[in-house]
């Protein structure tokens, strides 16, 4: 499909998106607008051949595909000041802003805009994020090219709007607990004999390692961890004392207080 995409705010996010686009090969750099106050910074993305604009409602304009990434205090203005270009028979509305519902976005530009949201997470920026998508509004052909435009940037899950903000605490705010994680091991291997780069390496490979089990093969973390842990093991001794120390529990807490204080 040729459609035209815009990205309405071109900071880390709307960037990242736009690089992954290019190199995935889903769109040429030509079929994407990407737009910011100062372009000036846009100067890498446009060596790409990504055209670059000041004004949001020339990239409505050129666009099939709105894809909104502004911060949230920006939306409602965003959204007012480019109401007049959008068309429901046309245009596309994706939100990758955390908070802002669909139904916000409605009462901004129309109860007939086709508006998705989606919740991307920070390895997007390495075509690796995990992306939580919600719709209202649109055809399937509409969703499908939406979910596999994502799709070039990392695995997609569809989900209800209800639970996005549970998505936003489980997958973007996940990525700093896996890496807070990853840092803590890398302290421990630090501790038992390994310089830093090397604890580095083998801390992460081994976390990418784990997750690809589940992804890959689809089993329960549970089976992957009974391979691993022999009677008596030093394993088993290990995971034992994190569980003492509540490792799980802690995690847990920490994921619920993340999804309670959303909003406030």
């Amino acid at each position: 499909m040729n459609k035209k995409i815009a990205i309405i705010g071109g900071g880390n996010l709307g960037v990242a998106i736009a690089e992954g686009l290019i190199k995935s090969g889903f769109c040429l750099p030509s079929h994407i607008i990407i737009t910011k106050r100062n372009i000036k910074t846009l100067s890498d993305i446009e060596s790409k051949g990504v055209l670059v604009s000041s004004d949001n409602n020339e990239a409505v304009r050129y666009s099939d595909l709105v894809i909104l990434a502004v911060k949230p205090f920006q939306i409602k203005d965003v959204l007012l000041g480019m109401k007049e270009e959008l068309n429901a028979q046309r245009h596309v509305l994706v939100s990758v802003i955390t908070g802002i519902t669909i139904k916000d976005m409605q009462e901004w530009v129309g109860a007939d805009m086709p508006v998705i949201r989606a919740m991307p997470n920070t390895a997007i920026a390495i075509q690796e994020s995990m992306t939580c998508i919600s719709s209202i509004n649109t055809v399937q052909e509409q969703l499908d090219y939406v979910h596999d435009l994502f799709s070039q940037l990392g695995r997609v899950a569809m989900i209800d709007e209800k639970l996005m903000d549970a998505a936003t605490v489980l997958g973007a705010c996940g990525i700093a607990y896996a890496l807070r994680y990853i840092r803590a091991s890398i302290q421990g291997g630090i501790e038992i004999g390994f310089d830093a780069k090397t604890a580095t390496l083998i801390a992460a490979q081994t976390v990418n390692g784990a997750a690809e089990l589940l992804i890959q093969k689809g089993s329960h973390p549970e089976a992957e961890i009974d391979k691993v842990t022999t009677p008596r093991g030093c394993t088993i001794a290990g995971l034992n004392e994190m569980e003492h120390m509540g490792f799980s529990s802690s995690l847990i807490k920490g994921i619920k207080t993340s999804y309670e204080s959303i909003g406030k």
